[in-house]
């Protein structure tokens, strides 16, 4: 029986898309992730244009972003937005004086306690840097003072 229809056929799934859209969304950079999982920044765009990604990447990347791997797997970004539109809750306009505010609830599929706690210690982990950095700048600068004091010494003789 013919239909008037005709499915076509699935592509397989763009895992390195997938990637790029969660990270995307949970508004994480390419460097942050290439931190959290000891890749470079590079690797990590690469594997965002690849059809495929290993099962052992995929696990590395789904952990630095706070998800499964199976997760990312069977992420739909429509279905994302789809669930995202439903499961918000609009207050009536007219009840709130002309302003529009909204509450929005969400599934609890995405641990995004962890997510934030990935978040802490990035943070964490750059104010440390910096930290590093105001020492390794005043080092120098007192190198520096002290190289010139030298040089001042050396032009009175």
């Amino acid at each position: 029986m013919m239909t008037d229809v005709e499915e076509k056929p699935k592509r397989p799934a763009h895992l390195g898309r997938k990637v790029q859209r969660v990270r995307e969304i949970i508004g994480m950079k390419q460097t942050a992730l290439a931190d959290v999982t000891g890749m470079s920044q590079q690797n990590i765009s690469k594997l965002e244009q690849s059809e495929q990604i290993a099962d052992e990447t995929l696990e590395k990347l789904a952990k630095g972003l706070g998800v499964t791997g199976d997760f990312i797997k069977s992420f739909d970004e429509e279905k994302a937005v789809y669930n995202i539109q439903t499961n918000m809750t609009f207050n009536d306009y007219a009840a709130n004086n002309g302003h529009q505010n909204y509450q929005a609830t969400y599934n609890n599929n995405n641990p995004v306690e962890d997510i934030k706690e990935i978040f802490k210690q990035l943070l964490q982990s750059e104010k440390e840097k910096v930290e590093l950095l105001k020492s390794a700048n005043k080092a120098i600068l007192d190198l520096v003072e002290q190289i010139n004091e030298l040089k001042g010494k050396n032009n009175s003789i």
